[in-house]
């Protein structure tokens, strides 16, 4: 079934985009090329495993995002006129969902004649048209092609939209394995029509998988402001019916997280609200907008040389407002000797934390949400501490959250810290400066990172909004 890879685990950048570039159903959208699918929301794979992955699908009232309607975009907290549920379908660039049945094939042929099928799904406004299947019993390190098919309630059957992504290795494997890591993404921000530079220029990388983590869309602080669980889903159907990023979405494997503006608003917690919107509902929202498992804190094994994790900060914190002390957490007791007990008992060659927020900054002063400020010193200096103590050399965080890239040290515990950066440069600043203490590398401007892990180093890479290598550290092992 596989295309396996070169010898060390690369694959040319071409032979892997022409493996996985699956051409989707009438992909060409106007005259007699115009799509016959539903799925104007795209399709997005996660949660991949060396045997399993999830395939998460949508099924729309039309093939495409609406190119009429009212256009509100913008910074800004702004209030709108209210919109009912019937006016946001109808502003431009919504993607209202419709009833019917899902389904998908995957297989390891292109055309799909060895494929298997899973049994057909009704989908209605309950779970916004969504659902997430969980495929099983597939071969490690392999191109899996797949197919979302989708009926009316009828049965009758529209066009197919279709994809591919690459399982993880075998733990065992001795293979290099690269990733990329995305963070906040404003749509006011774009720096393209068909959505951000980055999105090309990681599908030029050819990574294995793409991690996204939080600020994937931005409720609070961009029009039109999220105040209605329609509006909130409207940001994600917008996002990610953007041309650049379905494509993207569709070839290749991903993790998400979310963080505040993707749950409800800036610094937010349990129990808050704007206008109709709650945090309790931003939560239902977005395990519906992203493929994801049964557990929203989770690690995944990509052969002998790496590990990574991702948590969550949002689900278990205290509220910002309290006291400092013991009982004060982001993580929770239960997610905190999760991430402990797996990490310590990791052999990974390489282990890799992805954060929504900061452990190690410096971040501004009047920040009072992640780790490295005075708000959750108390957690961050007991998570830096077991750092220190438990997985002193191979062990390193990747945040998102903060709308700058750089590379700090903590000087206390050592501990190695890489921040994404914003998605496009005009989403770039908010940086309190550079701090020669911390900084081994600081610069205020969009990118992604990206993480290349071998046997005997790994290597972190700071990439402009056009792929362009700005910033390289590479850690060897001791």
């Amino acid at each position: 079934m596989s295309e396996k890879r070169k010898p060390g685990g690369r694959q040319s950048r071409r032979a892997f985009i022409a493996g996985a570039t699956v051409v989707a159903v009438a992909s060409v959208a106007n005259g007699a090329d115009a799509p016959t699918h539903r799925q104007a929301s795209g399709v997005k794979v996660g949660e991949v495993t060396d045997t399993t992955a999830v395939v998460w699908a949508r099924l729309t009232a039309s093939a495409t995002r609406n190119t009429d309607g009212t256009k509100i975009v913008g910074k800004g907290a702004k209030e709108d006129a209210p919109l009912t549920d019937a006016e946001v379908h109808k502003l431009h660039c919504a993607c209202p969902g419709a009833a019917g049945r899902v389904r998908v094939r995957y297989g390891s042929k292109p055309d799909l004649t060895d494929a298997k099928a899973t049994a057909w799904v009704d989908v209605t406004e309950k779970t916004d048209f969504t659902h997430q299947f969980a495929l099983t019993g597939l071969p490690a390190d392999s191109v899996v092609h797949y197919a979302v098919d989708t009926t009316d309630p009828k049965q009758t059957p529209h066009g197919s939209l279709t994809g591919s992504f690459r399982t993880a290795v075998k733990p065992d494997a001795e293979a290099e394995v690269a990733f990329a890591v995305v963070t906040c993404q404003m749509y006011a921000d774009l720096d393209h029509a068909d959505g951000f530079h980055i999105y090309n220029a990681i599908r030029e990388l050819a990574p294995r998988f793409v991690a996204f983590t939080g600020d994937n869309v931005y409720y609070d602080n961009e029009r039109p402001r999220a105040v209605t669980p329609a509006l909130a889903r409207y940001h994600w159907e917008r996002m990610y019916s953007l041309p650049r990023h379905a494509e993207l979405l569709r070839t290749f494997a991903t993790y998400w997280e979310k963080d505040d503006h993707d749950t409800l608003k800036d610094d937010s917690w349990t129990g808050q609200k704007m206008g109709d919107l709650t945090f309790e509902e931003g939560q239902r929202i977005f395990r519906q907008q992203v493929p994801m498992g049964e557990t929203i804190y989770r690690t995944f094994r990509w052969g002998k040389f790496l590990q990574v994790w991702f948590t969550d900060g949002r689900d278990f914190r205290s509220p910002n407002s309290m006291k400092d002390g013991p009982e004060k957490t982001i993580w929770g007791k239960e997610q905190k000797a999760w991430l402990f007990r797996t990490l310590k008992e990791s052999d990974a060659a390489w282990k890799v934390l992805v954060t929504p927020t900061p452990m190690v900054g410096p971040d501004r002063a009047n920040k009072g949400d992640n780790h490295a400020n005075k708000s959750f010193q108390t957690e961050g200096d007991e998570a830096r501490a077991f750092f220190k103590k438990h997985v002193p050399n191979n062990a390193f965080t990747v945040c998102g959250d903060r709308h700058w890239q750089y590379h700090s040290v903590h000087p206390e515990s050592g501990l190695n810290e890489f921040s994404i950066g914003g998605a496009s440069d005009a989403h770039a600043g908010g940086t309190p400066g550079e701090n020669k203490d911390y900084h081994k590398f600081h610069r205020v401007k969009g990118g992604f990172l990206s993480v290349t892990a071998r046997a005997k180093s790994i290597v972190f890479r700071h990439h402009d909004v056009n792929g362009k290598v700005v910033y390289a550290y590479e850690a060897k092992s001791v």
